[in-house]
């Protein structure tokens, strides 16, 4: 048993190591295809040009809220940080080999469920929040929508000013995401949601 823990644990650090190396290495190439220094990005995402230097080079491994900020600096997809393309019309996406983001802390977990391409406009995430996490997300890029569902516990969503919507299993919601909002659960268990994600049509 302890064995097997162990296996699991080592292959849980491969992937990390592996996620890190590439939103690293995709940061520096889009960094650079659009000819920003990192004391550009830096100004334009709010994070450090310190820990962009540290993500580039593949030693620190960036949170989910971390990524959102490149990502809207970059003006560029978060899938397009995460990207490791493939082709084919059948891709098996192994839970061993799930590409896991997580918040600071721990206390939110996303995991995506989809493969990586540059023409895709829509995005599939498992969503893991803990009891009594409260999770400040960032505008996305203008025109994103979100699509979420509750499959187990709670959560309270708040968009923007509006006030705040309350979800138990099995309630859906749709909103525009380029805008503040805050996924919180109120419970003490915690809550399992599936998200898509639309971009806009990029502009010709």
């Amino acid at each position: 048993m302890a064995s097997s823990s162990s296996n699991e644990r080592q292959s849980t650090d491969r992937e990390a190591e592996e996620l890190k190396r590439r939103v690293g290495e995709n940061l520096e190439r889009l960094r650079k295809s659009r000819g920003l220094s990192l004391e550009r990005l830096a100004a334009l995402s709010g994070v450090s040009r310190a820990m962009l230097g540290q993500i580039e080079s593949g030693e620190s491994t960036p949170t989910i809220a971390l990524l959102w900020k490149v990502s809207r600096g970059l003006d560029v997809r978060f899938a397009d940080l995460l990207g490791d393309e493939r082709s084919g019309d059948v891709q098996l996406m192994p839970s061993s080999t799930a590409k896991i983001l997580r918040s600071a802390d721990g206390s939110f977990v996303s995991r995506a469920l989809f493969p990586f391409d540059s023409r895709r406009r829509a995005e599939f995430y498992e969503l893991r929040l803990r009891g009594g996490h409260v999770e400040t997300a960032e505008p996305h890029a203008e025109g994103t929508y979100e699509n979420l569902i509750v499959q187990v516990g709670r959560m309270r969503l708040t968009v923007g000013d509006s006030e705040p919507l309350e979800l138990r299993a099995g309630d859906a919601v749709y909103f525009r995401a380029d805008v503040p909002h805050v996924y919180a659960n109120p419970g003490t268990r915690e809550t399992v949601m599936y998200l898509v994600m639309t971009y806009a049509e990029p502009q010709s």
